[in-house]
């Protein structure tokens, strides 16, 4: 396979949609990339996840590790029931963990809500009911900055230059909206907040492939701006060929991790989860 052009000049050279203090100014200086963290242990990680949803369910993850670098992609696949959103999840404080534990920048969340989450620089887009959809665009942009006390205009603007459609539709109910265009809604309305880290739940389900190629070339943007992007998806392939690092997650558990590119190449992988 070769390289993928996507991966190169990774880094952004403007302005930048996330701020690396959480909520608060925007950062207009960083020149941000993928960088190695001086603690040794990467920007996100979900270390060793043994847990399920519920005090008393059964476990779904199973000694899981799954990690994000700053300023790059990281993507889950596997097979139906493999527990990759859960895996997602669990990074956001959305299921009880009976072992392991979540850090992001150095700092222990482990025990933090995922409001508190958020706080700390966390944006999470679930894969259904991601929007208002009685409420305009712009409406839905606003309440994604629910918990600035700052001036957010111009990190809309940020966002309509990202999705130019939503600044066209801006004043039309999101509702009224075709699939991919409430994506983009429900990923600006993420990036209101300025997050460190984006979660992406299946963000490409049900769109055509034009949409999906456009939705990963947003992805693509975002990273480059310094955000850390976590992703769960079902186009493995596509997923992969953008990706700086994979998990091939079965039955809760890791069965594979590597890049993108060695994943593609790998022939195990190929024949068990790419269609060979």
């Amino acid at each position: 396979m070769s390289d993928n052009p996507y991966q190169h000049d990774r880094g952004n050279k403007d302005r930048s949609l996330g701020n690396p203090d959480g909520m608060g100014t925007m950062d207009t200086t960083k020149k941000s990339g993928p960088t190695s963290q001086t603690s040794g242990e990467p920007f996100l990680i979900g270390a060793n996840m043994t847990g399920g949803y519920g005090r008393g369910g059964p476990d779904i993850l199973h000694d899981c590790t799954i990690a994000v670098e700053k300023g790059e992609i990281a993507v889950i696949v596997g097979p139906n029931g493999a527990g990759k959103s859960t895996a997602m999840k669990a990074t956001f404080g959305m299921l009880n963990l009976r072992e392991g534990h979540v850090t992001l920048d150095g700092v222990d969340i482990t025990n933090l809500t995922p409001q508190d989450r958020v706080g700390k620089g966390m944006g999470f887009v679930p894969q259904t009911s991601n929007i208002f959809t009685s409420m305009s665009v712009e409406e839905n942009l606003e309440m994604g900055a629910f918990i600035r006390t700052d001036d957010f205009s111009e990190t809309m603007e940020q966002v309509y230059d990202l999705f130019p459609i939503l600044r066209e539709k801006r004043n039309q109910p999101a509702g009224e909206l075709s699939g991919g265009q409430r994506q983009q809604v429900a990923v600006g309305r993420a990036l209101m907040t300025q997050p460190k880290v984006l979660l992406l739940d299946e963000p490409t389900a049900g769109v055509s492939p034009i949409v999906m190629d456009e939705l990963f070339d947003r992805i693509i943007e975002v990273a480059r701006s310094g955000i850390s992007i976590l992703m769960v998806e079902q186009n493995a392939k596509q997923a992969l060929e953008i990706a700086d690092k994979g998990y091939v997650l079965v039955q809760g558990a890791n069965a594979h991790t590597g890049t993108g590119k060695s994943l593609m190449a790998d022939p195990e992988v190929r024949a068990s989860f790419l269609g060979g």
